[in-house]
């Protein structure tokens, strides 16, 4: 794949493709640095450090907790891509649409930008709420009235439409993967500052050495799990019956036998975000109920938050009950046995029709247990890291590490299929030039 990378630097189209993807990176990394108006940048920083903040905030590229103008950029997106996704597996008219090839995709794709802007829109009046509410969040000179909220949200809304404008250039015309690649950089983008700021603690004795190596060490290791896991399948054997003329001109049965590949890890890094969110709640009750009930919120200080036992537990607990649900909604073993059916498609030792749904739903429960498995191991093993290394100041997410993997890998497979159809159309190219000249 390393070599796909390389090759495609030698052909013209494709270098056209990779600095048209840069520079529109470029322009994205550049609105980042972009506060929003209104927003004292510093303060709001220090308070979103942690949590699901931290969480969106890494995601963003560190653009929430400085609360850009591309401070919310993708998340809306991804979010209504989720409930669509969802809800085209459970309404009927959204399932139809989704099965009339590039046009229904099309129209899907657009109910899908028309939800990004409007849950957008939603989160930015939320968070908007939540820095007019604390006065040392605004800037000096600004009020927390209505007219700084419209601003806030109207900028908000703007990067976010704007956002999403340069994740379908990038796909449409840049190498693919438009709004993963956002993400990427964004992520990415972060590591500069953060090994400066560890070097500064190896630098000033805070941190010793063999912390720092053994640090890299296991960064160095989960790239590597997650790389294994990332591309590990199950390979289930499926044969086709088609039917060819013999020699006789009599039709004879033959089989041609391929495979159906269900992904350990189906659900990518939704669980892990949904179950953030979910854990950020005994936060909010705790705020709540700071005055009124002070020992439910000290227990709840205590307790629940991030990188305490209990956390971790419910963390971990919540991670595989959302891993089982989006598989259960993503993989839908009776569908699947009935489009095998339908196409003439059997798995050998295995009757049609419910036999079929019932050992790919065996094969697929087992699958989502090892994924769950995966996903727990990545989300606390950095927690458990930084609490006995020490070294707070690099964000070592498992989370991250996942999205920066599997992009890459995504990115590589694209260029590689794209050299593959340039040299074959090349190749059938001269064929054709050749045929001409002995002609």
């Amino acid at each position: 794949m390393l070599r796909a990378f390389r090759d495609a630097f030698r052909i013209p189209d494709l270098q056209r493709k990779i600095v048209f993807t840069l520079l529109l990176l470029a322009v994205y990394r550049l609105g980042s640095a972009i506060p929003t108006p209104g927003v004292n940048t510093a303060a709001l920083e220090q308070a979103t450090s942690g949590g699901l903040f931290g969480l969106i905030s890494m995601l963003s590229g560190g653009n929430l907790s400085q609360f850009s103008i591309f401070a919310l950029g993708v998340l809306p997106y991804i979010t209504a891509s989720i409930v669509i996704q969802l809800m085209t597996t459970t309404i009927p008219a959204l399932e139809k649409l989704s099965k009339e090839g590039e046009e229904g995709r099309k129209k899907i794709n657009q109910f899908t930008r028309y939800a990004a802007v409007g849950l957008g829109a939603v989160q930015a009046l939320f968070f908007s709420l939540y820095i007019t509410s604390n006065p040392s969040f605004l800037a000096p000179g600004w009020d927390p009235g209505i007219f700084t909220l419209v601003v806030m949200v109207l900028t908000q809304v703007a990067g976010i439409a704007f956002t999403m404008w340069i994740g379908e250039r990038i796909t449409d015309v840049g190498v693919g993967n438009g709004i993963s690649l956002i993400i990427t950089a964004g992520i990415i983008a972060v590591y500069p500052r953060e090994i400066a700021a560890t070097a500064q603690l190896l630098s000033t004795d805070q941190v010793q050495i063999l912390s720092l190596v053994a640090f890299v060490a296991v960064i160095l290791l989960t790239i590597a799990g997650i790389v294994y896991v990332y591309q590990a399948e199950r390979r289930v054997p499926v044969t086709y019956a088609r039917a060819r003329a013999g020699a006789a001109g009599q039709a004879r049965g033959a089989g041609q036998a391929t495979w159906l590949p269900i992904k350990v890890n189906q659900a990518g890094v939704i669980p892990v975000i949904f179950a953030s969110a979910m854990l950020i709640l005994p936060n909010l009750i705790a705020t709540a109920t700071a005055t009124r009930a002070p020992a439910v919120n000290a227990w709840i200080q205590t307790n629940l938050t991030f990188g305490q036992p209990l956390y971790l537990l419910l963390e971990a607990a919540l991670i595989f009950g959302f891993t089982y649900l989006y598989n259960s909604v993503q993989f839908d073993p009776k569908r699947i046995a009935e489009q095998l059916r339908e196409a003439g498609g059997f798995i050998p030792g295995v009757r049609p029709g419910t036999p079929t749904a019932d050992f790919l739903g065996t094969i697929s429960s087992r699958l989502s247990l090892w994924g769950a498995i995966f996903l727990v191991i990545l989300t606390i093993l950095p927690q458990l890291v930084q609490k006995v290394t020490g070294i707070t100041t690099f964000q070592f997410s498992g989370t991250g590490l996942l999205i920066i993997v599997g992009v890459a890998l995504e990115t590589l497979k694209q260029l590689e299929a794209q050299l593959t159809v340039r040299r074959y159309d090349g190749f059938i190219s001269k064929g054709r030039i050749r045929g001409r000249l002995n002609n």
